[in-house]
């Protein structure tokens, strides 16, 4: 599906990271922390910027990266016209 004048359809993607609790399970360690990377437009856009960040901390194996498909939470449905 695309937008008048083939522009596609922008979807809201947001890459947030941090320190977490433990290796095996998503908890941050503390969510004052937690470090707002950016939101794109694009799963492409937010992937690169999550790899940049994940290689930026490849040091510190507690460091975790996300990539929150924010455009489903906004219309989970996806009937929003």
């Amino acid at each position: 599906m695309t937008e008048p004048n083939n522009v596609p359809p922008q979807l809201l993607h947001l890459v947030i990271g941090g320190e977490l609790r433990h290796l095996g399970e998503p908890v941050f360690r503390d969510l004052s922390q937690v470090e707002f990377v950016g939101a794109f437009g694009t799963y492409e856009d937010a992937k690169k910027a999550w790899k940049a960040r994940a290689q930026a901390t490849v040091d510190n194996a507690h460091m975790r990266y996300f990539i929150l498909h924010a455009h489903k939470l906004i219309d989970p449905r996806g009937d929003a016209a």
